[in-house]
């Protein structure tokens, strides 16, 4: 099966997820975060930087109990609603 490419929605969407990724993780290292998570730290850095807009949901839920963020929340930010204002940047 053949994915289809993102439309310019998801990628934004992508991009807010990382933002809100970011702040949760708050200055602690990538790496305790990542293996906390379940996954390497490149595929963290991909995530909160926007080159890795759609990761899969297990990985989402994962980063969201290592960073006691809820998944509503995320699910939240990846739909544009609830978008903290901190977390915009």
């Amino acid at each position: 099966m053949v994915r289809q490419p993102l439309t310019p929605e998801q990628i934004e969407a992508g991009r807010r997820l990382g933002a809100l990724l970011r702040h949760a993780r708050a200055g602690r290292d990538p790496a305790e975060v990542a293996h906390a998570a379940g996954i390497s730290p490149e595929t963290l850095r991909k995530i909160e930087t926007g080159r890795l807009p759609s990761p899969g949901f297990g990985t989402i839920v994962c980063l969201g109990e290592a960073l006691n963020v809820p998944v509503q929340e995320l699910a939240a930010c990846w739909r544009g609603n609830d978008l903290p204002l901190e977390a915009a940047s």
